[in-house]
């Protein structure tokens, strides 16, 4: 089988590692199912023409090993066994769809094609055809893949059988050195740029592979595997979620004018929530963004779930400057941080390999890059921020700033990181705030009225009431950045206690 020896003989030990786990994977489902009860879903793209070859290795090495062929059949000779799927739709390109019946003509697949949509399609061919297991194309960058494992059941809603995922930990880059080491024909569109290859109405050339200098009518374009980032392999789709992404990304990271620049923080752990252990990285962050003049909206906990980060993550990132989220980051399987701030953002976790080599650094041996769930970001939104303090970057999402600390130590290291980088506009410092604790004998009811006045005369200064014991004074905070004297030549307030704190507040 050419595919094997094409692998054996390649000097990528990465590649090698990821071809032998995906095969592993097959033949394992292959032990599982009778061939009659698997089936694979082709769709053309290279993940697809990708998992076609493997299986077709995967199969005959399975041959082999249970004797039933010498191993010494060529791929001209060697027929395909295994039922394929396509979705054939409307909007699909006419080079997918020339590609994938030339693919099927040349490897003997038998297509059952299907013109329904995906589910109504799906469930109809099962209850014709009755299958226990599919082999799918995904790669966990992919938007459907959050969650999901090398053997995962179909979700809730969906005709019951076991989504077999050969390729899931596979990034962009294993793609393409795979389909370029085995020689093996791909879909010509990406040849002219395409990276990621949906309908006609959402697919375009990535822009980074344009060739600078040919005209705009004629623009031309590098090689899909010539592109250096995977993460931005999707950067040719359009996103729904595009202007929400333009005026809560990039744009919001500035301070508006006029304004007091705002942050949310957001921790992320059940034992906060369970009052197992005291969150101190929350209040600690909240005084170093105030000691900065920036105004802490919202600091909430949510449980270590993808759903719960995510709704929480979409609620406060078009609503704050920058939103600080700490908890559930690294390689426990509720650490669901990462994933969820993809969710929020519409986009797929893909494989970063830049990132991957940091930690590969600090762990060693430890961390193989076999399947390592801590290197998948949220795709083509990630930005690194390094430093020399830091033995990994942090992860920048757009507004959103995902902090590894888990003990304050760790906090002060990544605080003094970002104020470093501060040049950059992420973190600037405004004018600070104005402060003043008074302390009162009087009542709740005693003060509430003037207080009230204050506020709506004053909106610009920040108040607040506490005790620190049920029976003890009542203090009162006053805060803001405007100018005392500014102050104090336009307040009218009638309560004689309250002028007198005021008038010692801004002489003090």
């Amino acid at each position: 089988m050419e595919i094997d020896k094409a692998i054996r003989d390649s000097d990528d030990r990465r590649l090698k590692t990821k071809y032998h786990n995906a095969i592993y994977v097959i033949q394992r489902a292959l032990a599982l199912y009778d061939i009659e009860e698997v089936a694979f879903s082709f769709n053309g793209g290279k993940d697809s023409t990708v998992l076609l070859h493997l299986l077709r290795a995967g199969y005959f090495l399975h041959q082999v090993e249970h004797g039933h062929s010498n191993g010494g059949v060529s791929d001209g000779e060697f027929a395909f066994p295994i039922r394929t799927i396509y979705f054939e739709t409307p909007s699909v390109f006419p080079e997918i769809n020339s590609f994938t019946y030339e693919t099927a003509a040349s490897y003997g697949v038998k297509l059952d094609i299907i013109r329904e949509d995906f589910k109504s399609g799906l469930e109809a061919l099962l209850k014709a055809k009755p299958t226990r297991a599919i082999f799918l194309g995904v790669r966990i960058g992919d938007p459907t893949a959050v969650g999901q494992e090398q053997f995962s059941p179909s979700s809730a809603g969906w005709p019951p059988f076991m989504r077999v995922n050969p390729i899931l930990d596979w990034s962009y880059r294993d793609v393409w050195a795979f389909l370029l080491t085995c020689k093996v024909q791909y879909c010509g569109l990406y040849d002219q740029g395409y990276t990621s290859i949906g309908s006609i109405n959402d697919t375009v050339p990535n822009a980074l592979l344009s060739i600078k200098g040919s005209a705009v009518e004629k623009q031309k374009f590098r090689p899909a595997y010539m592109l250096s980032d995977g993460r931005l392999e999707r950067a040719g789709r359009s996103r729904k979620l595009s202007s929400v992404a333009d005026s809560n990304g990039l744009k919001c990271v500035e301070p508006h004018q006029g304004s007091i620049p705002t942050a949310s923080i957001l921790a992320v752990g059940d034992e906060i929530l369970f009052g197992t252990i005291e969150d101190q990285l929350g209040p600690s962050l909240c005084k170093k963004l105030h000691s900065i003049g920036w105004l802490v909206s919202q600091m909430s906990a949510v449980r270590s779930e993808v759903d719960s980060v995510a709704e929480e993550v979409e609620r406060r990132k078009s609503m704050s400057d920058l939103v600080f989220i700490y908890g559930g980051v690294g390689p426990l399987h509720s650490d669901v941080t990462v994933a969820g701030v993809a969710k929020a953002f519409g986009v797929r976790l893909a494989p970063d390999e830049e990132y991957e080599e940091y930690l590969s650094r600090l762990f060693g041996d430890k961390c193989t890059g076999n399947r390592n769930e801590m290197a998948q970001l949220p795709e083509g939104i990630t930005e690194l921020l390094e430093h020399e303090k830091l033995p990994v970057p942090l992860i920048k999402c757009h507004n959103v700033i995902v902090l590894s600390a888990t003990n304050v130590d760790e906090l002060d290291r990544q605080w003094d990181a970002l104020m470093d980088l501060r040049s950059t506009n992420l973190l600037a410092p405004t004018g600070p705030f104005v402060s003043k604790h008074l302390t009162t004998s009087l009542s709740d009811l005693e003060v509430a009225q003037p207080l009230s006045k204050i506020c709506i005369e004053f909106p610009d200064i920040y108040t607040g009431c506490y005790r620190k014991t049920r029976v003890g004074p009542l203090i009162i905070t006053l805060e803001g950045k405007v100018s005392g004297c500014l102050v104090l030549n336009s307040l009218k307030i009638s309560n004689r206690i309250i002028s007198k704190c005021l008038l010692n507040w801004f002489a003090g």
